[in-house]
């Protein structure tokens, strides 16, 4: 099993859960991240979470004591923006039901946004599509407008398709997903595209960007329905890890088993030495 992790020359590192759950840092994330670039091998950190914009991602990171930059951040948003420019280019004005960053990220990507609260803008016109994201600042008025435009068979994108998001507080977050159902319960319209992770264009997206083939990249993260999903719709290595959402005989039940089933992402690190020839 060491050879699929020979050739890997770049790393789509889940956040939540894989290097950190909710605002605390793993123990031993700082030192994957310094061995695995003593290795040659780069990095780009996948999230799917949409309610806050890919800078403030950055941002936190950085706070937790990961010096990265933009490049290095690929989010549900991004894909979200990227489908719509090569395949929706139509859809210029979005009704975004999403958090203000989340907002603030596709007004600075050059679509207008659709915020009334009546039929129509200000200036007359109606939306052409659509966007749902994980919005924690949920307005019931908003979500009726969400409701009813895609009633009215505008486009309805969803960025990705979490049911959950994780936390280490006593709570349960419904994430996109869950607010999705809610609307394709209520139009009985479902989506027309999910992006993020486990979709393909997710990590197709992140390779054209570093100029790696996706069967070169291992994809790491603690989600099988997310992450090691990603990993077998793209051709990808998959790496699951247990320190987060999965527990071991939930991943030794799964139906498509990741290609790797690790405690940590420490352990990856000792297994891509291995690989190399170096030890473990």
């Amino acid at each position: 099993m060491l050879d699929r992790l020979r050739d890997i020359k770049h790393l789509a590192l889940d956040l939540d859960g894989t290097l950190y759950l909710g605002g605390r840092l793993f123990p031993f994330t700082l030192e994957f991240l310094k061995r695995v670039k003593a290795m040659g091998i780069g990095r780009t950190f996948f999230t799917n979470n949409s309610s806050v914009a890919t800078s403030g991602y950055v941002e936190k990171l950085r706070r937790l004591g990961i010096e990265t930059n933009i490049e290095e951040l690929y989010s549900s948003t991004t894909a979200t923006l990227d489908y719509l420019r090569a395949s929706r280019p139509e859809l210029r004005r979005l009704f975004v039901l999403g958090t203000p960053a989340l907002r603030q990220e596709f007004a600075e990507n050059g679509f207008a946004l659709h915020e009334a609260t009546g039929e129509r803008d200000a200036d007359g016109g109606e939306p052409d599509g659509v966007v749902v994201g994980f919005d924690t600042t949920l307005d019931y008025k908003r979500l009726c407008r969400a409701a009813w435009w895609i009633s009215r068979g505008k486009p309805f994108l969803a960025t990705h398709p979490d049911a959950v998001c994780p936390t280490d507080e006593p709570t349960l977050l419904p994430d996109c997903g869950a607010i999705c159902k809610l609307l394709a319960h209520a139009t009985g319209v479902e989506p027309e595209a999910v992006l993020g992770k486990p979709s393909p264009a997710m990590l197709y997206g992140a390779a054209a960007r570093v100029g790696v083939a996706a069967r070169d990249i291992a994809v790491v993260g603690d989600r099988l329905y997310t992450d090691v999903a990603l990993a077998q719709a793209a051709g990808a290595v998959s790496v699951l890890v247990l320190s987060g959402e999965t527990t071991r005989e939930r991943a030794g039940a799964a139906e498509r088993p990741a290609d790797f089933v690790l405690e940590n992402v420490m352990e990856l690190a000792e297994l891509l030495a291995a690989a190399r020839g170096g030890s473990r």
